[in-house]
């Protein structure tokens, strides 16, 4: 049997194959009025067709936990009620294709309030949407963005309850996985990383004070998260930084082991995001490597990802023991299809919806 279409189980939900979809932003929500935030007709028809062409787990796009949290102001949010009844009408139609909703709940930090990338990515005021960002500390991600606000210890306690009310808010809008987002440069991986938190309480210093928020966050969403359903985490794995300190993929391989003992179940394994101007050895599977480590060194379940964009390939990092699952991102944007392309080359099984059935 493929590898790549064998069910995967965690905790007590099973996952019909191992093509999943990473959370990749459609900065297509409205930023204003009453459903600021909340998916609409696009994101229906973007999760849906994934959907039906037979992907197994489907992550919803990065999800403010707040409005501030947003990575712009065209992001989508779970902070009110109704948000929650619009992400109930992509969930109940994933189901009917037999595809696990999950959403990633994240926090932008010093990388929020930043136009669409089709727009330039540039930070927006008031004028246009945007907000002051808050960080660890009052460091901006470049000279282009903003000196963000340093976090009071009052103000990271109140990001962790954002976190927990977002997550009893995802459980209500009918998804079954939760993804707290540490990587990409965003909040939580700007805590992780001496290159960006430059604190000196608590919450800055030394490792154990750098991955504290992150250890707080996840016990406080794992605290409300059904005991029955997985919690994932994403990472950077690496800042991929030369001749200055930064997060490094031992750290990862160090950190994914505790995320475990706290009740993580999954890990998704990225890199970079977190320094601006760093070279990135790009190429098919190169952040591969990395989950890899996660799974056989910390002994934690990981999924691939970083232009994966085949079924062969696909096949060969899960039949070679690199990752449980890939995450397939660019390829599912041009071939919604991809898995039911993906099962047909490998002599698999996948769900077509009967609609389709002519095409089997």
């Amino acid at each position: 049997m493929s590898a790549l279409f064998e069910p995967y189980t965690l905790r007590s939900l099973t996952v019909p194959n191992r093509v999943w979809m990473p959370p990749m932003c459609q900065y297509s929500a409205a930023p204003e009025g009453p459903l600021t935030g909340a998916p609409n007709d696009w994101h229906f028809q973007h999760y849906g067709a994934r959907a039906a062409g037979g992907t197994g787990l489907i992550i919803v796009e990065a999800t403010g936990v707040s409005p501030e949290g947003r990575i712009s102001p065209y992001d989508l949010g779970i902070w009110n009620d109704e948000q929650v009844a619009a992400f109930r009408r992509i969930t109940d139609f994933l189901r009917t294709q037999n595809t696990v909703a999950g959403i990633q709940l994240g926090h932008a930090g010093r990388k929020a309030s930043t136009d669409r990338p089709w727009k330039g990515g540039a930070p927006v005021g008031p004028e246009e949407h945007g907000w002051q960002a808050v960080a660890p500390s009052a460091v901006p991600f470049d000279d282009k963005h903003p000196v963000p606000t340093e976090l009071t210890t009052e103000g990271i306690a109140e990001i962790v309850r954002q976190f927990v009310d977002a997550a009893r808010r995802a459980l209500d809008a009918g998804f079954e996985v939760a993804e707290i987002h540490g990587a990409h440069g965003y909040l939580i991986g700007q805590f992780l990383s001496p290159h960006s938190n430059k604190r000196t309480d608590a919450y800055g210093g030394s490792y154990e004070n750098r991955t504290r928020f992150a250890l707080e966050v996840v016990d406080a969403v794992r605290a409300v998260w059904p005991d029955e359903l997985p919690l994932f985490f994403r990472i950077s794995a690496t800042d991929w930084l030369e001749g200055e300190e930064g997060w490094t993929a031992d750290d990862t391989v160090r950190f994914t082991a505790e995320l475990k003992n706290h009740g993580v179940d999954l890990i998704d394994v990225s890199t970079g995001g977190n320094a601006a101007g760093v070279r990135i050895p790009v190429g098919p599977g190169y952040q591969v490597p990395f989950a890899a480590r996660v799974r056989n060194e910390a002994g934690v379940p990981a999924a691939a990802v970083g232009l994966i964009d085949n079924a062969e390939q696909a096949e060969k990092i899960l039949a070679n023991g690199e990752a449980d699952a890939v995450l397939i991102g660019r390829e599912l944007l041009r071939d919604p299809s991809f898995a039911r392309h993906a099962a047909r080359e490998l002599g698999a099984d996948v769900h077509v919806p009967d609609q389709y059935h002519r095409s089997v």
